[in-house]
């Protein structure tokens, strides 16, 4: 089982990154590339098959975001 955990910033949450690359696309020629915003992905391959999702959002929670700033979201795929 593959598990991907991909963490951007809040929607209310300023994000110079994104901003920064947003202003990088427009100087590389794309006029209005609109909101960008930029995050993580992490990937997890997860041999025992599909983990224990309340463990799971525990360690997105607790670990691989800052729920204060960013939010998450999981996804899982077969190999």
């Amino acid at each position: 089982m593959k598990i991907r955990v991909t963490v951007l910033p809040k929607p209310s949450v300023l994000d110079p990154q994104g901003v920064t690359t947003a202003g990088a696309m427009k100087h590389l020629g794309w006029e209005n590339p609109g909101r960008v915003r930029v995050g993580k992905v992490i990937e997890i391959d997860a041999p025992e098959g599909r983990p224990d999702e309340a463990k799971l959002h525990a360690i997105c929670r607790d670990l691989l975001s800052n729920p204060v700033i960013e939010d998450y979201s999981i996804e899982f795929a077969e190999r």
